[in-house]
């Protein structure tokens, strides 16, 4: 007799039904886990969540269609008998071969890449798929595969996080399309703020923000979703929509990287599928798919002063000592001023600090002309992309933008600096930050980050912020990459 028997609610649920009760309780527990970070939550804090995610929903038995590899892994370890419909694990059959063929019929303006075919080819066979693949490596054109591939079956609808990203897709496919005669005008609708939300167009390109609070009724019109950076969909408001596509029987995530915690990977895979890494950056360094990458970690001694006026501050403290201290954002412009290729810096605080950098820098610009723009969430989608056409074309540009808006997604290739303006432990940021500097161009040899970090340590007390230093150290020996480090006296 079988413990468990999976069967399909619809394409974004399974049903599990379980031989005794005890089982129901193992399952709820193996797919409980405690939320990283939930001791700082204002829920937890009020007493109104006790900080754990729960996968499985004992009250109507339940859980993402994308666990059900986990539910195998956990029946096997206890070594029950598990049986589901045959429409759960379903897969369709399409070669490498017929990749090739149907890849020529698109005339495209270059040869895709080995793993981007692989990726092609894996999302098609297993319909749920959570494909990995580094920042600058090129997941647009796998989208526009899958695309061109399904949008004469069924509707798409393409997540993304950010306007800019909405635009720069659809460019993107625009380009690719240049040679076959797809008209992207006619087949691709893009939507968000003051964009009409209906459409009868295949494919769909939308921010999250645009959709989140429509009613269900209208998701059901897509067949297939594509999330794109979808290591932000973590957020409430994007499971909503993800759960709210019950028809969308193709799910592929596409990301640069996951935040290393058990509990994004396995949100993220219920909501799509697993895992597939396709590439890995070194992989890209080295077959010079990649620029070649170095990173200058630049660490600020503050003054004994200082270090003993803050050793028992708060991270708030902290920081807004850090933004607000004249000597180190003055290091901040004299460095990107020195610097002649084109330069990114990043900030984390749009009124205290990133206008602050902008000001400084552009001020003391003047004298030699420097092209300097300042990028945040409240700069218009066009005068963004202006701005990144700009940055493609010339030479000597510095772009001060924050984090939130250029860490992510942004394609810029002619870029040769990124400066950390602002401290961050986030491995998701961070690596998706360096991504920016990553893309290859003809004018360009080498990529730099210059990493700034802040050591105000008393005796054996480390400060805030130079742990988010170390946690940084980890990524970069993760992801192999090479750095060096300076120790710079911040005299005040």
């Amino acid at each position: 007799m079988d413990n468990i028997f999976i069967s399909k609610v619809n394409e974004s649920f399974i049903k599990i039904d379980c031989s005794d009760d005890g089982i129901y309780h193992e399952l709820s527990e193996y797919f409980t886990f405690m939320v990283p970070g939930y001791q700082f939550t204002p829920q937890y804090r009020a007493k109104f969540w006790d900080g754990k995610i729960r996968l499985f929903n004992k009250q109507n038995q339940q859980m993402y269609y994308g666990l059900v590899p986990y539910i195998n892994k956990f029946a096997e370890e206890r070594k029950y008998l598990v049986a589901h419909t045959d429409e759960i694990l379903a897969t369709t059959s399409f070669s490498l071969e017929e990749a090739h063929d149907f890849i020529k019929t698109l005339e495209l303006p270059f040869e895709p890449r080995d793993y981007q075919i692989d990726g092609f080819v894996y999302a098609i066979r297993n319909k749920r798929n959570l494909i990995v693949s580094p920042t600058a490596s090129g997941k647009s054109l796998i989208s526009y595969l899958i695309c061109r591939y399904l949008c004469n079956h069924g509707r798409i609808l393409i997540l993304v996080p950010t306007t800019g990203l909405v635009e720069q897709l659809y460019s993107d496919f625009s380009h690719y399309s240049r040679n076959n005669g797809f008209n992207v005008d006619i087949n691709v609708h893009r939507i968000y703020a003051g964009h009409e939300k209906k459409s009868d167009k295949a494919i769909t390109i939308s921010t999250w923000q645009s959709l989140y609070t429509l009613p269900k009724d209208y998701f059901k019109q897509y067949d297939y979703v594509i999330g794109d950076e979808c290591h932000l969909f973590k957020a409430k408001s994007l499971i909503t929509i993800m759960t709210n596509l019950i028809n969308a029987k193709i799910r592929i995530g596409m990301t640069g990287t996951l935040d290393g915690t058990k509990t994004h990977k396995l949100v993220l895979e219920g909501l799509f599928g697993s895992v597939r890494k396709v590439v890995s950056t070194k992989e890209l360094i080295d077959k010079k798919q990649l620029s070649n990458f170095r990173i200058k970690c630049l660490i600020l001694k503050h003054s004994k002063e200082n270090c003993y006026k803050y050793k028992k501050s708060t991270y708030i403290e902290e920081i807004k000592y850090l933004i607000g201290n004249e000597t180190r954002n003055r290091f901040i412009r004299n460095l990107a001023l020195s610097l002649q290729e084109n330069t990114l810096v990043l900030f984390q605080f749009v009124e205290n600090h990133g206008k602050i950098l902008y000001e400084m820098i552009k001020e003391k610009g003047k004298s030699n002309e420097r092209k300097i723009y300042f990028v945040y969430g409240g700069t218009e989608t066009e005068d963004r992309e202006k701005i990144r056409f700009l940055c493609e074309k010339e030479s000597g540009v510095i772009i001060v933008a924050s984090f939130g808006v250029f860490s992510t997604g942004v394609n810029i290739r002619n870029l040769h600096n990124i400066i950390f303006a602002s401290p961050s432990k986030s491995r998701i940021r961070n690596l998706q930050s360096i991504g920016r500097g990553l893309r290859t161009n003809d004018n360009k040899t080498i990529a730099t980050l210059y990493d700034i970090s802040d050591d105000m340590r008393v005796g054996k007390k480390e400060n805030f912020t130079l742990n988010h230093f170390l946690e940084r150290i980890k990524i970069y020996n993760d992801e192999k990459f090479s750095y060096k480090l300076y120790n710079i006296n911040l005299e005040e």
